[in-house]
């Protein structure tokens, strides 16, 4: 872990002085800006009142020198903001592997108790699963990596993803120039989706009449205006009427241009982001088969996508300036400067708009990918679990990937000879805790990311998780009925496929006799469906079961000890059923009884 941390460390200081580099050369060229500004009023009011030619070209000179500085004021600038994300974050990296601590987005939007497990393995929220992987920077990255946290592959795609993640594992400055350039500009639900919606709709197509307008009337205008210039013919009256005829044809196509910024304003930052993202994945060599397969999607058509998504932002930009009352009117009045703009913007939106959401897949894609890539880079003893197609599955030193290293304790688990667990233990002893570890590597695997293990072998399988379980007040359910019903969700999916099932404390809801007997028969069913899993309760007897399937179930606990005079756990996954009790010890020691 300490190399780990030394290397971000390392790349927080190299992006922290080229921040403050940029920082300096910014200042400087703003000071540069404002001399350059307060000589071209100098030098121009001189010119003018001397009659000097060769103050007039310096006057010329200074300006043009300005605007080239503007330019590169705006580079400069984008540069100092991808540098200071960049210091972000490697600084986040720091202070969550050294502190814990989560500066991350926390998946709130994806909590759904209806879900088979990701609401009872606390995959979204705070600290959550969601929290600590999540590195993503764009909505549609957010959405991917959560769906991938609440599915299940197939063999050869957990396989292909284990590739790609470990390809990209060893890419950790490519990954953070992702995440940078995802950083510097604002994402959002709302801007993916109406983009989407925006390349499903119609356009509306200019005329005849308005294309050849567009070409006609500005060359009139200004072959008249020439013409006037020169032979002083006093054409001004003929050059205003044809400058209000332009306006009236831009005004004719002021509602279309309108309505095309209904995705929304200033979407053409957003998509210059997108398009340096694509760029970026477009110029890297990969050579895993899926990474391969995702880079090939962006120029399926033989176009580049990063430069057609680039084009889009320049249009955007361009139409923007529709909006200008007077910027727009000298521009339009003079040369029909937005019907032509408009007629480049709705043909690209013809040839281009259904390839949009293709090529921000992708982009999610490897935003994800790269989420849990580095997932696996800040954890390499994290193994990549093998596959088999033989419903087998066993981990060595298996544990929770929440949990601290130092936190940690790990436990040897198989189910290969008995596919079932009877799992008993007092209260805090560890056994939520290790149902849970099981579940979330079994999703983790199963998705092609490395688990909290030294060594797995899984077969992928969906996973069904009875741990959380509350009553709904809207609903008019009581807990026991609600339990129920969770349980009649896992047992009815269990049944069409062969399923890793987790159940916590089944039956709290009802008297001891008749949760004992429910558990069991709950057990029963369970093992006839081929299911594998477990399950914990606090009732021994019901351990007895293991006696009547000694091929299907068997008998695992935590126990705990007094040892002078507090309760000691070791979190040890051991044989047989638990022995020893606390419940009465501790309320004695509290001062309950």
């Amino acid at each position: 872990m300490s190399e780990i941390i030394s290397k971000y460390t390392s790349l927080l200081k190299q992006y922290q002085e080229n921040f403050n580099e940029l920082k300096t050369k910014s200042a400087r060229v703003s000071f540069g800006r404002l001399v350059l500004v307060l000589a071209a009023i100098f030098l121009t009011y001189k010119a003018v009142t001397a009659e000097s030619l060769i103050l007039g070209l310096l006057a010329l000179f200074t300006i043009v020198s300005f605007f080239v500085l503007v330019k590169y004021y705006g580079r400069l600038s984008f540069q100092k903001k991808i540098a200071k994300a960049l210091v972000e974050i490697n600084q986040n990296e720091i202070n969550f592997l050294e502190n814990g601590d989560l500066p991350f987005p926390v998946g709130q939007a994806f909590i759904n108790p209806a879900h088979p497990y990701s609401f009872d393995l606390d995959f979204f929220g705070h600290k959550s699963l969601f929290h600590a992987l999540n590195r993503t920077e764009t909505y549609l990255g957010s959405q991917t990596l959560a769906e991938r946290l609440q599915s299940v592959n197939s063999k050869a795609e957990i396989l292909r993803n284990q590739a790609a993640i470990q390809e990209l594992t060893k890419e950790l400055a490519w990954r953070q120039d992702i995440s940078s350039l995802g950083k510097v500009n604002e994402d959002s639900a709302d801007i993916y989706n109406n983009l989407i919606l925006w390349s499903r709709s119609e356009t509306k197509l200019q005329t005849k009449l308005v294309q050849v307008a567009s070409y006609v009337m500005p060359a009139v205008f200004i072959s008249l205006f020439i013409y006037n210039l020169i032979f002083h013919a006093g054409w001004g009256n003929y050059l205003v009427m044809l400058f209000v005829l332009n306006l009236g044809v831009i005004g004719q196509q002021l509602k279309a241009i309108k309505k095309e910024f209904s995705v929304s304003r200033k979407i053409d930052l957003t998509l210059k982001n997108y398009s340096l993202i694509l760029q970026k994945i477009e110029e890297q060599n990969f050579t895993s088969e899926k990474l391969l397969e995702l880079k090939a999607r962006l120029s399926e058509k033989g176009i580049s996508a990063s430069e057609q998504i680039k084009k889009l932002s320049r249009l955007f930009n361009q139409l923007d300036n529709v909006l200008d009352p007077f910027g727009a009117s000298l521009f339009n009045g003079f040369l029909l400067y937005h019907v032509h703009v408009f007629r480049n913007f709705s043909k690209w939106k013809r040839q281009h708009a259904k390839d949009i959401s293709v090529w921000l897949e992708v982009m999610a894609e490897f935003e994800a990918l790269s989420s849990l890539s580095n997932f696996s880079h800040n954890n390499p003893s994290f193994a990549f679990p093998e596959i088999n197609d033989d419903h087998e599955i066993s981990f060595e030193a298996l544990g929770h990937p929440l949990l601290s290293s130092k936190q940690r304790v790990t436990s040897d688990i198989s189910f290969v000879k008995e596919k079932f667990i009877i799992l008993t233990g007092s209260n805090m002893s560890g056994k939520s805790t290790f149902l849970r570890s099981l579940g979330v590597n079994m999703v983790l695997g199963g998705i092609g990311a490395p688990v909290c293990a030294e060594n797995a072998n899984i077969h992928p399988m969906p996973v069904f998780v009875s741990m959380r379980v509350s009553d709904s007040l809207n609903d008019n359910e009581s807990f026991f009925f609600a339990e129920v019903k969770r349980l009649k969700e896992v047992m009815d999916a269990a049944q069409q496929k062969i399923s890793f099932v987790l159940l916590d404390e089944i039956l709290r809801g009802t008297n001891s006799d008749d949760k004992r007997t429910g558990t069991v028969e709950v057990i029963k069913k369970i093992i006839s469906m081929n299911a594998i899993g477990a399950i914990a309760t606090h009732d021994l007897k019901v351990c007895d079961t293991t006696a009547d399937y000694p091929h299907q179930l068997t008998n695992k606990c935590f126990e705990v000890e007094i040892v002078n005079n507090e309760l000691y756990f070791d979190y040890q996954l051991r044989e047989g059923v638990c022995k020893n009790k606390s419940a009465t010890f501790l309320m004695k020691k509290m001062g309950v009884i």
